[in-house]
């Protein structure tokens, strides 16, 4: 049995996942921060969540070909991105990025206010306050939304068959190796993927509620102790 596409999957989520982990982060925070316009950013950040991975991986396919100007900017310096590991962690990374998003603004947003309003009167800037409060007191919900970030940009199909495509040994992740073996008639190395797969995500989410948990009860002691 290849098992590269296991390693191709695993080196495609880690690079997605370090790479939503910042720009879900910062544009938690961000989001966090407005008063006007909120619902209609929120709705851009959180489009690639609601749109078809397909739809996804066709804009990304536009935007890195050789006719846009990111394209040609690119090739000018001598990156090429489709039909490359880096072109399926570029698409894994867009389609997990509102997961990442969404669960840290939310970890956000249950952070006790009198904290922040304390930390506001102590003089501290917005960037010590994001590091020394905002973060520290939602850190199991930020490693929950890490976590789930993880799994959505492993099991990401249709984003990456469309940007990377199909090579194997160089961009046939887990999920496109069962759409393969499925298409010649391997059913047993479609069910073995499956397998692989499946074991992956429940050992996830059985971390990420484990985080989600503890996300809780720090609320709910940090709500009894009250200020």
């Amino acid at each position: 049995m290849d098992y590269s596409p296991l390693w191709i999957s695993m080196k495609v989520a880690l690079t997605a996942t370090s790479v939503t982990f910042v720009l879900g982060l910062l544009a938690a925070r961000f989001v966090l921060s407005l008063k006007k316009l909120r619902l209609f950013v929120d709705g851009i950040f959180s489009l690639p969540m609601v749109l078809p991975p397909t739809v996804v991986g066709f804009f990304l396919l536009i935007l890195f070909g050789k006719n846009s100007a990111v394209g040609r900017f690119l090739m000018q310096m001598g990156i090429n991105v489709l039909f490359t590991w880096q072109g399926a962690a570029i698409a894994a990374a867009v389609v997990s990025f509102p997961i990442m998003y969404r669960t840290s603004l939310g970890a956000f947003e249950q952070v006790d206010k009198n904290l922040i309003y304390a930390a506001r009167t102590l003089g501290m800037s917005e960037g010590t306050l994001f590091f020394k409060v905002l973060l520290p007191s939602s850190l199991p919900g930020i490693a929950a939304a890490t976590i789930l970030a993880f799994a959505r940009a492993l099991g990401e199909f249709g984003a990456t068959i469309m940007l990377a495509g199909n090579i194997p040994k160089r961009t046939q992740t887990m999920s496109v190796a069962v759409y393969t073996a499925m298409q010649s008639g391997n059913r047993a190395l479609a069910y073995r993927w499956v397998t692989v797969i499946m074991t992956i995500s429940f050992l996830t989410i059985v971390l990420m509620n484990y985080c989600l948990s503890r996300q809780t009860r720090m609320s709910m002691r940090e709500g009894g102790n009250g200020f």
